[in-house]
Formats: C-alpha cells, structure tokens, sequence
C-alpha cells in the first residue's frame, strides 16, 4: 500500500507544480512572456552566427507561442489533477484495476515530458539556439524537468505487486 500512496503523492506533486506554473505564467504574464520573446528573436546569442535566419520578430507570434505553452501546461495540470484521483480512486482495489487507473497519470506525465524536450530543449534550445544564451538560456531548469517527471514517470508504471494490499 506504500508505494501505492507514494505514486499518489507523486503524481500530486507534478499536478501542483503544474498548478503553480500556470498560476505564476498567468498572474506575472510579462515575466515569462520576455522569456519566449527574447529565445525566439534569438538577440542574445552568439554575435554573427549563422542560424539568425530562424528569428522571428513578431510580437502576435511570441504571444502565440507562449500562449500555446500556458495551455500545454494547463492541460498537464488538469491531466495529473485527474490522474492522481484516478489512482486514489483505484488505491485499495486489485492490483490490475489499480494499474488502469494510472492510464491519465501516464498521459500527464508524458505530455509535462514532451514540453521540456520538444518545446524548451528541442525548439528554444536547439532550434532558437537557446544554448548560445546567457540571460535567457532555460536549458538547465528544463533538463532538471524533464528529469524529475521522467522518473516520476518510470516509478508509476513499475510493475505493480500482485496483491491488493501490496
């Protein structure tokens, strides 16, 4: 029944941190929003380079693209919210029914995934030569993301134990 709780409160704790995101990305818009602004003019990357052919500066598409990252993240938000319920719901039933219920959480957790590495390592770091930065470089915080819901991942689909009061 431990781990069981313990993938709960992992889940949980992916849904808060989502929750918090979405809440700070909402409240202090422009904070984040000269973030993505910065990354995709691509201004503080290395003098001459050769990719500044990439940079966009539109304004209406900086809006658009953080725009579509709030809702990425609000979606994961309300998937882990989900998720976590589901698998509380499901905490004291027979191990299959509970490894059913972790279907949202998995959904959840790879879409958090998927923002990190396509959206801030992929796109922002590779594409928008995010790397190159030193002031608007999220590189460090998006790899420590991906990592930690990577791992929060692999824990909830482990292999459950086979009786209902494992």
């Amino acid at each position: 029944m431990a781990v069981r709780v313990s993938k709960c409160l992992l889940v949980f704790s992916v849904a808060l941190f989502y929750t918090f995101v979405v809440f700070n990305n909402t409240t202090d818009y422009n904070s984040n929003y000269q973030f993505v602004r910065h990354v995709l003019q691509m201004d503080s990357t290395f003098p001459g380079n050769g990719g500044m052919w990439r940079a966009i500066n539109k304004p209406s598409i900086h809006t658009i693209f953080y725009l579509s990252i709030i809702f990425w993240e609000i979606i994961t938000a309300v998937l882990c919210w989900w998720g976590g319920i589901s698998l509380v719901r499901a905490l004291k039933l027979p191990a299959e029914q509970f490894i059913r219920s972790k279907n949202v959480g998995v959904i959840a957790l790879t879409l958090g995934i998927l923002m990190w590495s396509v959206a801030f390592l992929s796109v922002g770091g590779e594409w928008f030569l995010m790397w190159q930065s030193r002031t608007w470089n999220g590189q460090d915080a998006a790899f420590r993301m991906f990592v930690v819901l990577g791992i929060v991942l692999l824990y909830l689909v482990m292999p459950e134990a086979r009786d209902a009061n494992d």
